[in-house]
């Protein structure tokens, strides 16, 4: 039986969405196609009428995950630094540290986004450019934007790596601390 365009497209997205977010819990690297697919309800060769390989689901995923990223920050009322106090404590927040399937891929997955194949470095850097442009375009000093972007997966990454909530708090506040500084000081 053949399935029409559009069934074919909605279950590439849910493997997309799937994979995202098992990828992000437990790696992507260590999750096989029939886990993928079995997460859809699909046997794994079904996998390979939607991707070509592995490898292609991956590059997939991660330029739609940065997109994803990307429009968040666009869809954010207000502008200057109201606009990033608002993307931090949207970012920098315990519910992000405790939902790692469905928070960014940069703290889980970047790791393996480093051992990628180039073209899929690529894309991620031209997304985090555009990101970090928008973040820019947002302070008065735009040579800061890689820094405090660096500085939200950095502390969620740390926060991810600590038992406790309260430990986990402190960094989240320390960074909110630091980047506030940030901010204040171009008032």
């Amino acid at each position: 039986m053949r399935y029409s365009n559009e069934h074919k497209a909605q279950t590439r997205q849910k493997l997309l969405d799937s994979s995202a977010c098992l990828a992000k819990e437990g790696g992507f690297a260590s999750t096989g196609v029939d886990a993928l697919m079995k997460a859809i309800g699909l046997t794994g060769g079904a996998f390979y009428s939607h991707f070509s390989s592995k490898e292609d689901l991956f590059a997939s995923l991660v330029a739609q995950e940065l997109a994803r990223s990307v429009a968040l920050l666009s869809e954010l009322p207000g502008q200057g630094a109201e606009k990033l106090r608002q993307a931090f404590a949207l970012y920098l927040n315990p519910k992000h540290v405790a939902a790692v399937g469905q928070g960014c891929m940069l703290p889980s997955l970047g790791s393996e986004i480093s051992r990628a194949a180039p073209e899929v470095r690529e894309n991620v850097e031209q997304a985090l450019q555009t990101l970090v442009s928008r973040w820019a375009n947002e302070h008065p000093q735009p040579e800061l934007a890689w820094g405090m972007l660096a500085q939200c997966v950095g502390s969620i990454v740390l926060a991810r790596m600590l038992a406790t909530e309260a430990a986990q708090q402190a960094v989240l506040a320390s960074s909110q601390q630091l980047l506030e500084q940030l901010l204040n000081a171009q008032a």
